[in-house]
Parts: C-alpha cells; structure tokens; sequence
C-alpha cells in the first residue's frame, strides 16, 4: 500500500493510504438505487462523448480521491470517445484497453438501477492519456449514456454524472483502480457540451455555448514530470492545496465578475484575460510550476502574439489555445519556441451524442 503525506500547513501533516481495490468494490450509489421500470433493448446502443480541457480547480482543499468537489471550470472539445453496448444475459464482456475502470462502473450502475443481467462493451477513447484532455471521465461519460439508454433511460443526465463523479476511480499497474481526483468539470461539459462553471459536490453553477466560431488548438509542450499517479496525487495535495488556501476568494470572485460575464457576452478575450489571471493563482500555479516555469514562457509568448486565450489544461502539460487563427497560422507562431500542435478542433457545444 502507497502511504502519501499531505500537508496543509505548518501544522497539517497527515497521511494518506493509496489503497487500490477491484473493480466493483466500494461503490456509491448516491441515493439513487430503486426499483426501476427498465425497458432492455436488443439492440447495440453506440454513443460519441467529446474530451474536455479542465481550465482550473477552484478550491483544491475541498477534494480529494474518493470525495469528489472542488469546483472547476472547462469546456468540451471535438476530440471524442466512442461506446458501444449490448445488454446480454450475464457478465461483462469488455473490448477496451482499460477493462477496470469500465468494468467497476457496470457494477455501480446495475447495481443501483436493480439490472441483474451483463452487458457486452467495445470501446475506444481518443489517446490522449494523462495530459490534460480528459480520457477517463469522457470514456465513462460515454459509457453511462450508453448503458442507461440500452435499458431504457432509467437515471437522468444529472444522476448520470453524480454517479460517474463519486465512482471515479483510475487504473493501476496491477489491474486494478484507485480512487482519483475529479471535479465533475468532465462528464459536466462532456454531457451537454459548452463551457461549465462547477461548484462543491458537483454542483453545476453555469453552463453556456462558447466560442462557437473559433478554433481548438492543443498543443503539447515536452514535459519529463507525471501528470498521473503518486506525483499528481502529491502536487495536488501538497503545494496546491496552501496556494488556494491563499487565493480561492480571488479565484472565485474573478470567475463570478469577470468570467461568467464574459462567457455570457461572447468577449473571448475578455475571458481569456480572466483566465490568463488564474493561472498565476492558488493551485493553477502550482500545477504550471510542477512542469517547469518554461511553460509560463511558452504561454506568455503565445498570450503576446495576440492570442485570445491561452490555458493549460488540469494538471498538463497541455495547452488550450482558443483563436480565431487558422491551424497554419498558429504553427507559424510556434515554430520558433520548436512547439507543435497536437490537436486542432473546435468548441464542442452538443455534448454526447447517439451514433
């Protein structure tokens, strides 16, 4: 067992056990498990989730793994998971790179819709693991829209996400999983697209269309330090934890005055000036700064470029660049700090979709 220490002050030391456990083991079915009116199809239901990019957490000392909160704020992009499932009399059949994480999800949901058959599951995310854009909670917003309409659509889109929120879990290197840190921003934004402001528990503050005529750029600067495992899980819960302890009033009051507003608005650079802000505050910086302080170089010559907004994404390395520059034009601008585009998309503004 991983024995994590975090500290919150000068005198807040505590310790953490990393405890890993199987699939289908501490489950919570938030309330919701009940006598259900379930209608099984006999067909195989596909879905499409888009990624999401996680702009900041708003109070990292009001989560932690296995207690989901914090607020956040993201938005969704055209970077997508796929899910197919096919209800079948026992088990579960999982095609996916990750069966764990999958597999412990069917159990919370069969277990708390009262569905005592298996389900068959293919699925494919969109490999982009661990730098920012989401993979575990869009393959598992995928998936619980996907298994919630092959019996019927039981459990409503908010119950969906809660679900996926105080279940999430990661793999481990034995197979098995451990409970990780989530905000609720993905299957938030990944559910019904747009950009979403999130509060504690998962609590949906504001959600609205945005930058519906500008561009996605992803770019992925090189980076030797782990955005995954016992190096996040210390970051987090270290460093970050007394910066927001410092500067969550401010973060919150900049989201409430200036970026809600904004966002509203249309005014992208007005949004990517609130943004740009936070980046410097609480946890936003400690999460830079875990990279190295080259990434606030790259980010800033980006942001002198003209560049509307300009974010790194949950804990990196990746950077979200919202412009109306075409993909050519920015790789011009890239090219002398020997950076590249991993991905261009746009701003997904639908949410998941049935195939």
């Amino acid at each position: 067992m991983t024995i994590l220490r975090i500290r919150g002050g000068d005198l807040d030391l505590v310790e953490y056990e990393f405890n890993s456990f199987h699939p289908g083991e501490n489950i919570n079915t938030c309330g919701y498990e009940g006598s259900y009116n379930l209608k099984i199809s006999q067909n195989p239901i596909r879905t499409k989730a888009p990624g999401r990019i996680h702009l900041t957490v708003l109070d990292m000392n009001r989560f932690a793994p296995g207690h989901p909160g914090g607020g956040g704020i993201g938005f969704a992009i055209d970077v997508y998971a796929e899910v197919e499932v096919l209800c079948i009399q026992t088990e579960f059949k999982i095609d996916y790179s990750r069966p764990a994480i999958i597999n412990h999800f069917l159990t919370v949901f069969s277990k708390t819709i009262g569905y005592t058959g298996g389900f068959s599951v293919t699925a494919k995310d969109h490999d982009y693991k661990h730098v920012g854009l989401g993979s575990t909670s869009t393959i598992l917003t995928a998936l619980a829209f996907a298994v919630n309409k092959a019996v019927g659509d039981p459990l409503s889109i908010d119950q969906l996400r809660i679900l996926i929120g105080n279940n999430y879990v990661e793999e481990t290197e034995e197979g098995m999983i451990a409970y990780g840190f989530e905000t609720g921003v993905g299957p938030a934004v990944s559910s019904r697209g747009g950009m979403g402001i999130l509060g504690d528990n998962l609590t949906v503050v504001h959600q609205h269309a945005f930058a519906e005529n500008s561009n996605v750029h992803i770019v992925i600067p090189p980076s030797s330090i782990s955005s995954a495992g016992e190096e996040e899980f210390s970051l987090l819960m270290n460093k970050a934890r007394t910066l927001d302890y410092r500067d969550r009033e401010l973060k919150s009051y900049i989201v409430m005055m200036d970026f809600i507003p904004a966002l509203n608005k249309g005014d992208l650079k007005k949004m990517g000036d609130a943004l740009w802000e936070m980046e410097f505050r609480g946890s936003k910086r400690a999460e830079i700064e875990h990279h190295s302080f080259e990434l606030y170089q790259y980010m800033h010559k980006l942001r002198k470029e003209g560049l509307e907004f300009v974010g790194m994404s949950s804990v990196g390395p990746s950077i979200a660049v919202i412009t109306s520059k075409k993909e050519e034009e920015l790789a011009k601008i890239l090219r002398p700090l020997n950076l590249e585009i991993a991905v261009s998309t746009k701003v997904n503004n639908i949410g998941v979709i049935y195939l």
